[in-house]
């Protein structure tokens, strides 16, 4: 009994199903029929849609390296031996704080010589001027007296710098991030002593293609994220655009992007920048397949009073299947989206339902 039951059941499911499938190729026969029946009338078939404007979103996102604001590789500006080294690397060192000792014992006997020649050039030139007063001497002796002056001081000045220069100091706020010395080497004249990295700020560069780059300006401020703290969100201030894009038509836009303590990026960790660009008017957008023969042609065909007339566009940003019109279209005109291989300027058209999606 039971298996009648269930028989009884799938038998009736079936011919539901038949009936249902029947049915639906019945609609669609007769769609196909009157498609094609109206196609021998003389117009031809086409599928439309009506222009309009749509507040497409001009944000957009671009990803990045960051790096350090300001480094440097300081080298030795004296010769002489490390007395002493006062940071080791990793150390945080500000500007003008002294990091290394050198030997200057050398550079001390030069200046005291040469602060001696000063002060006895300087008595020298003195003499001479009071003499030419009286007729002593003539103005060529008292020229040369102030040149030789004004040469021993230039001596003495570079000798005192000499002196200062023993006493190393940081030129730049940041961290030693290299050390390439050690305390009792003997530096020459250019010897590597540091690597300092300043990322208190960091600076991000990406490059923006050029739909989007004539939108952004110098000083505008932007969004930063990174992969490392996905939960913080770092202020950026553009500080340069490129004049001249590479060549994909891309161009380099990099900003200084201030760094938080208690999350702090490093050079070389990954960013993206979201770019927000508000106060974009609207624009006309129509699917890409409203072009005849494709984008770069500039020609759509507009349905007027059931007639094909062939206008010129003028096309801008691609997004996926929808392309943005700068110019030859109105809100409201009706482009042809397909059937446009059956059309000239002036054939009569009538609009079809799209079978395929019936």
């Amino acid at each position: 009994m039971k298996k009648i039951i269930i028989w009884s059941a799938v038998t009736i499911g079936a011919l539901v199903l038949i009936m249902w499938k029947l049915n639906a190729n019945k609609k669609a026969n007769e769609a196909k029929t009157e498609f094609v029946k109206q196609s021998n009338s003389g117009d031809v078939p086409v599928l439309v849609s009506k222009v309009s404007k749509v507040d497409y979103s001009q944000g957009f996102m671009a990803n990045g390296n960051f790096e350090p604001i300001r480094e440097l590789t300081y080298m030795a500006e004296v010769s002489g031996r490390i007395t002493k080294l006062l940071v080791d690397e990793g150390s945080y060192v500000k500007q003008g704080q002294v990091i290394a000792l050198i030997d200057g014992e050398i550079l001390g006997t030069d200046l005291e010589s040469a602060k001696v020649n000063l002060e006895q050039l300087k008595v020298d030139k003195e003499r001479y001027e009071s003499a030419f007063k009286t007729g002593g001497v003539t103005q060529k002796q008292v020229d040369d007296a102030r040149l030789q002056y004004d040469l021993a001081a230039t001596r003495y000045n570079a000798a005192s710098r000499r002196i200062r220069d023993t006493n190393v100091k940081a030129p730049i706020q940041g961290t030693i991030n290299k050390k390439y010395v050690e305390q009792g080497a003997y530096l020459s004249l250019g010897t590597k002593m540091f690597d300092i990295v300043d990322v208190a700020r960091l600076k991000l560069e990406v490059t923006v293609p050029e739909a989007q780059v004539i939108h952004l300006s110098k000083g505008d401020k932007v969004k930063v994220t990174s992969n490392v703290f996905p939960e913080a969100s770092y202020e950026g201030r553009i500080t340069f655009i490129a004049a001249k894009g590479d060549n994909t038509l891309n161009y380099p836009v990099q900003m200084e992007v201030t760094n938080i303590d208690s999350k702090s990026l490093k050079a070389g960790m990954y960013g993206t920048a979201h770019f927000d660009i508000p106060n974009v008017a609207p624009a006309i957008i129509i699917p890409r397949t409203a072009f005849v023969g494709g984008v770069n042609s500039n020609q759509v065909y507009v349905m007027d009073n059931n007639t094909a007339k062939l206008r010129k566009v003028i096309a801008g940003r691609i997004m996926g299947d929808q392309v943005e019109i700068r110019e030859g279209l109105n809100e409201g005109d009706v482009v042809i989206t397909s059937g446009q291989i059956n059309l000239v300027d002036g054939t009569k058209v009538v609009v079809q339902q799209d079978v395929a999606t019936k």
